[in-house]
């Protein structure tokens, strides 16, 4: 078995692997506020190889209204995409994005819902790749078709189960949006403002270093023990705006060693959905 990847994988290590037949990697990159941006910028140059994959038809699924941003897809739909591009269940694949990971981390989440281990995130994104003076093309992939079969994990929980954990000591709510949105101002991407009551705020960017790149697994490890105190990782739910950038604090959680967080993927665009939810404002 070649070398397995199951948070991060810096640049040079994934350019010695790009023409290995079971890597398939991902250009994930996309605009909250400008649906075409991904596709645009992948056409003019992406990594070697890499296929596209849009946040908004690709990572997620139909919207009702009341089920956030961007809700979930269909697993099995989810996994004949990858599959088409060559994912199987032996592949090793590598996600990448311009945008501090919260693209990339979201389909390293998704592909360990689907039960796959051998999923990394480029560390640095695009930035590093081109910074380590790699090269980059505008040429389309060729794929080789795979079968994928599902083994889903308990990864992630629903609204119902937010709701009934609500001021339990058996859940810790950690939100990744920035300190302003979490504090209810600025919002502009969901119609109120506000968090759910009893969160934790952790920025998503509070995870990357200078240079962009994730910070050390021991400050890691460091920062987050600070912030759960008398919680245990498998005690966390993380959440966001929409579920895209509360993966990078469960990739960080991962990388550091905190293993078996999971994911509210609805988050703040779902819970506000329903007026009748609890609902704060101001610092936690």
């Amino acid at each position: 078995m070649n070398a397995s990847y199951a948070t991060l994988i810096g640049a040079i290590d994934l350019a010695q692997h790009l023409r290995d037949a079971d890597w398939v990697v991902f250009d994930c990159r996309a605009d909250l506020v400008d649906p075409v941006f991904g596709q645009r910028a992948y056409d003019v140059a992406h990594v070697p190889g890499a296929f596209f994959i849009d946040l908004e038809t690709g990572l997620s699924g139909p919207k009702t209204g009341r089920n956030g941003r961007h809700p979930l897809p269909d697993p099995a739909s989810l996994a004949a995409r990858l599959a088409a591009c060559g994912v199987g269940n032996h592949s090793q694949v590598v996600a990448y994005d311009d945008a501090g990971g919260m693209f990339a981390a979201r389909l390293w989440w998704m592909l360990r819902w689907l039960g796959h281990h051998r999923v990394a995130v480029l560390d640095g994104g695009l930035q590093a790749w081109m910074a380590a003076g790699l090269a980059l093309d505008d040429e389309p992939p060729r794929a080789r078709p795979a079968t994928y079969t599902l083994a889903l994990r308990p990864d992630r929980v629903d609204t119902q189960y937010v709701q009934q954990h609500l001021g339990r000591r058996d859940m810790l709510l950690l939100d990744a949006r920035s300190p302003d949105r979490f504090r209810g101002e600025n919002e502009v991407l969901d119609p109120v403002g506000g968090h759910i009551p009893g969160a934790r705020n952790r920025f998503f960017r509070d995870n990357l270093d200078a240079r962009g790149c994730f910070k050390q697994a021991s400050v890691l490890r460091e920062e987050f023990a600070s912030l759960l105190g008398a919680y245990t990782p498998r005690q966390v739910v993380h959440q966001c705006g929409s579920g895209v950038t509360a993966c990078v604090n469960l990739l960080a959680m991962e990388a550091a060693g905190l293993t078996g967080s999971r994911l509210y993927a609805g988050s703040w665009s779902e819970w506000c959905a329903d007026p009748t939810r609890p609902m704060a404002r101001g610092p936690a």
